[in-house]
């Protein structure tokens, strides 16, 4: 059981700090951030709310204040991962280690969260009659 607890909260620290760090460069550094998704072919109007919810989806997990909303979180990471990764593999211009790290840490932490804290269904507390 504590193997799989550091298992969860290293997997999850490095995922959090990866998005977080991913939203203060577009916060921070707009003009590369721009660069980035003109490259890709993806809309530049979508760069701050995608860093907002870089900063929120975090919160969400680490919180555990809503399982819909950390399962949210999971499912944003997922296909903000498996976008970015194939964006970059359309384009070759070989950026694709990022997403390739967020997509193996995303699917260890979701697993190791249930190990954890239990099944996301099971958390619901439906009463059967």
């Amino acid at each position: 059981m504590k193997k799989n607890k550091i298992i969860y909260w290293a997997s999850t620290i490095l995922l959090c700090a990866l998005f977080i760090m991913g939203a203060m460069m577009y916060i921070f550094n707009y003009p590369r951030a721009e660069g980035f998704f003109i490259s890709l072919g993806f809309p530049t109007w979508i760069i701050y709310p995608l860093a907002i919810l870089k900063i929120l989806a975090p919160i969400a997990i680490l919180t555990k204040k809503s399982n819909f909303l950390k399962e949210l979180a999971y499912a944003g990471f997922l296909f903000d991962a498996v976008l970015a990764f194939f964006a970059h593999l359309m384009v070759s211009d070989g950026e694709y280690l990022f997403s390739t790290v967020a997509l193996i840490l995303t699917i260890i932490s979701w697993i190791y969260d249930r190990k954890v804290f239990g099944n996301y269904v099971q958390n619901l507390n439906i009463s059967k009659k």
